[in-house]
């Protein structure tokens, strides 16, 4: 990822004291500067994945999640998320009381509702709570 782009992601989160990233795959940038920073960082995904100093794993599935592993986090973040798994990452930040944050693969659309946020590089997504 390019600083500039990591940076502005970075600065968007960190003000909370507890971050996690699902569907991390090989992307650590991120959470490396968030823990970096002093945030409390997990990353999830579906395959077991070395982490940075500072980032907790676990391993977990967005589509089946343990909402008991999000409990306390203030922010759930993925990057390049599918919009298949959009939905489930929604309710998932819902039903602990996170917010969501999100970048998409390339041109695709969020199909959830959003607030857009142009970054260098990059659109950040920060999905709207709703009925």
């Amino acid at each position: 990822m390019d600083p500039a782009t990591c940076d502005a992601i970075v600065d968007r989160l960190a003000d909370a004291t507890a971050v996690v990233e699902v569907a991390i795959g090989e992307r650590t940038d991120v959470v490396a500067a968030l823990a970096e920073r002093g945030v409390a960082v997990m990353a999830t995904d579906v395959r077991n994945r070395a982490m940075p100093a500072g980032v907790r794993f676990v391993r977990d599935d967005l589509t089946e999640p343990d909402a008991s592993l999000y409990r306390g986090a203030e922010t759930v973040f993925a990057q390049n998320l599918p919009a298949e798994l959009q939905r489930p990452a929604l309710e998932l930040a819902e039903s602990v009381g996170a917010r969501f944050v999100f970048t998409t693969l390339g041109g695709e659309e969020p199909v959830v509702p959003v607030v857009r946020e142009t970054l260098p590089g990059e659109t950040l997504y920060r999905a709207i709570s709703g009925p």
